[in-house]
């Protein structure tokens, strides 16, 4: 991966704005799949300011990880990364819960639990060297010019970046995704996620608990060894007044949510709260522009899909571009692009709208509300033909996959 820009302006297929999970994954997916890639972001991908590191993790589904695989990273994160055997859903103190076993549709895992900054090393440890793909030196993106033949950002020092076509993959408050005049929705849900990774006294087994309280969701994920990955939402006001808890108060509030099934409690650390919301964008293009990951769509973490949402864009995208430029196509023609918003709008519509749902339905103490609840998730538990649904879903394995989610090159 190159380092510097050329001197003067050189146009490529595609310009990535955005160095997170989502814009390393789509300029590795376009170089892999022939195209020739430029990736910009605000600051050095490399560079991480001391106690300012990614300390979140993913889960990456099944086809997630196929599509890693076939891109060369998952080699480098699969010694670290906890393999999700079983989940089981609870709410609050209620006996009835539901469990999903991977065996029920055959022996891979659900899915992985990877620590973010790991992954994106992996990714970029891809990237470099490779002659598809150069990264700019960072800087701030101040204006977007679109014309017939190519799409241009200009950053705050006065360099410019062409291609035929721009991809924002700069995250929830995406500057490409403004300057392109994209409107977005936003749902707030007044509602904090603490994240801390939890050491523990006993093992997990694989198993992943989502927990749901009338505050939020608690879920604590497996990771290696005795720990696990805790995401544990409540109101705004209350997860900043528990994350500022000293570890054994703040042990002994999670015990008190989560019970005593993995033994003693005790946090890790560092703890950080970020604030939750849903962000829909109306189009995922414009002209000679496409959205990706967080920049179209960003959603609640109770299903934990968020990059896997992500994932998905990068896949149907990458296969988009490099079967058009096969053909000869310009990589921003409109063809491609309405190709590509169609085939995703509708999956990433439905997971939002039933990922609100969920946050809705689970996130109160409401007793008929409660009732109905614990009814469903009884019968749920008791229909194998609806939860071996439900687990190819947590896969991302139900219906049409794009080949890297397939496990299948471009």
């Amino acid at each position: 991966m190159k380092r510097a820009w050329s001197v003067g302006m050189k146009r490529v297929d595609a310009v990535v704005a955005g160095a997170g999970l989502s814009g390393l994954s789509i300029a590795l997916a376009l170089a892999e799949g022939g195209l020739e890639v430029a990736i910009v972001d605000r600051s050095d991908p490399r560079a991480v300011p001391a106690g300012q590191g990614d300390i979140r993790t993913t889960a990456i589904s099944l086809s997630s990880r196929r599509l890693l695989e076939t891109l060369g990273a998952w080699e480098a994160v699969a010694d670290g990364a906890e393999p999700i055997l079983d989940i089981r859903v609870t709410d609050g103190d209620s006996p009835i819960h539901m469990d999903y076993d991977h065996r029920a549709v055959g022996d891979e895992p659900m899915g992985h639990i990877v620590v973010n900054e790991t992954l994106k090393a992996a990714l970029l440890d891809r990237l470099a060297g490779h002659p598809g793909a150069t990264v700019a030196e960072p800087g701030v993106v101040s204006s977007l010019a679109v014309d017939a033949a190519s799409a241009t950002l200009t950053l705050h020092d006065g360099r410019q970046l062409a291609g035929s076509l721009v991809i924002a993959a700069d995250g929830r408050e995406s500057s490409v995704r403004a300057l392109a005049g994209l409107r977005v929705t936003r749902v707030p849900y007044r509602q904090s996620s603490i994240v801390d990774t939890i050491g523990h006294e006993l093992p997990h087994h694989g198993l992943a608990h989502e927990r749901f309280l009338p505050g939020g969701p608690l879920a604590l994920l497996p990771m290696t060894g005795h720990r696990s990955a805790l995401v544990w939402t409540e109101s705004t006001p209350v997860a900043d007044r528990i994350a500022r808890l000293g570890d054994a108060d703040f042990a002994a509030a999670l015990l008190e949510r989560f019970g005593e099934s993995l033994g003693h409690l005790r946090p890790l650390g560092p703890r950080r709260v970020y604030p939750l919301e849903m962000i829909a964008a109306e189009r995922f293009v414009a002209d000679r522009i496409a959205l990706v990951g967080d920049a179209a769509h960003a959603m609640h973490p109770v299903a934990g899909q968020g990059f896997n949402l992500g994932l998905r864009d990068v896949a149907v995208l990458a296969e988009v571009l490099a079967d058009g430029v096969r053909l000869g196509l310009d990589p921003g023609s409109p063809t491609l692009l309405r190709d590509y918003q169609r085939r995703r709008r509708f999956d990433s519509a439905t997971m939002m709208a039933s990922t609100d749902g969920l946050v809705r339905l689970f996130s109160n103490d409401i007793g008929p509300v409660r009732a109905v609840r614990g009814l469903g998730l009884g019968i749920v538990d008791r229909i194998p033909a609806f939860k071996r649904i439900a687990i190819r879903h947590a896969m991302g394995t139900l219906g049409s996959l794009p080949r890297l989610l397939r496990g299948e090159p471009l």
